[in-house]
Order: structure tokens, then C-alpha cells, then sequence
């Protein structure tokens, strides 16, 4: 079952895979929050100095493949080694400056993870959204976003 408890377990482990060189130099914590159309996930920096890394809760239905929230988890983890909501140094002035993330999880050897969801993003995403939150609106964000 895909619960805070498994989302944590799934933090570490693609830590541990992907990012070993990168020191948690502060707590990290993971939740599944809100029901984002066009949002898998964000990262921030609490009051109290922890990181907070949010998912999408659409995505642990089990409808959601478990790739998504592994795409979702490392692309966090790349903004968090870049200094974005942590307490290492800004690498970039924008999170998303030229490409890094992709760049960085290519590197990593996860290519095939962002290819994987660009397509589910494609195909499936606007009809899992629409069948979880029952949303009856026309076209959504994805759908005009990628056709």
C-alpha cells in the first residue's frame, strides 16, 4: 500500500540508488499532499530548517504507476543537491536553468525514467486525473500542453 510510511522507504532507497554522493545535511521529510492537474510534486524549506518533499497524493493510487513517483522523488532530490530548499549552496539561479534536472538525472542514469513520463504524462495522466477527481471540464493543462 503507497502510504507515508512507504513514501519515506521509497525516498531512502532512491537516495541510496541515485544520489549517494549527496549528503542529507538536514532532515528531509516526504508526504503525499494535494490533487494537482499539473503538479507531481514541489520541495521546500520548513521554519525549522527541514526540507519538505511533496507528492502529488494523486499518486498513490494505484493506478499511478510507481515510476511516476520515482520520477517525482528524484527530481526533488536534483533540486535539493542544486541548493534549492536546502542547506547546500545555489548552484543555479532558477531550478530549472537550461535544462539541469534532466541533465542531472541523465547523468545519473535515469533517462529512461524521463522518457517514461513524458509519455504517461501524454496518455494516461488526463484520464487517471479526471477518473480520480472526477473532474468534467474539457480539455485539461496536460492535454494543451503536450496535445
Amino acid at each position: 500500500m503507497r502510504d507515508q510510511k512507504w513514501l519515506a522507504e521509497r525516498l531512502d532507497q532512491l537516495w541510496l540508488l541515485l544520489f549517494p554522493d549527496i549528503e542529507r545535511k538536514n532532515t528531509v521529510i516526504i508526504r503525499f499532499k494535494g490533487k494537482w492537474k499539473n503538479k507531481f510534486g514541489h520541495i521546500k524549506m520548513l521554519k525549522n530548517r527541514d526540507t519538505e518533499i511533496v507528492v502529488n497524493s494523486l499518486l498513490a493510487h494505484e493506478k499511478v504507476p510507481e515510476g511516476m513517483i520515482d520520477a517525482t522523488i528524484a527530481h526533488e532530490l536534483v533540486h535539493y543537491m542544486h541548493g534549492f530548499q536546502s542547506p547546500y549552496q545555489r548552484l543555479y539561479k532558477h531550478p530549472h536553468a537550461g535544462g539541469i534536472v534532466t541533465r542531472e538525472l541523465k547523468r545519473r542514469g535515469f533517462g529512461h525514467i524521463l522518457a517514461f513520463e513524458r509519455e504517461f504524462m501524454r496518455k494516461d495522466w488526463p484520464r487517471i486525473h479526471k477518473e480520480l477527481v472526477g473532474q468534467k471540464n474539457g480539455q485539461s493543462f496536460l492535454q494543451k500542453f503536450f496535445g
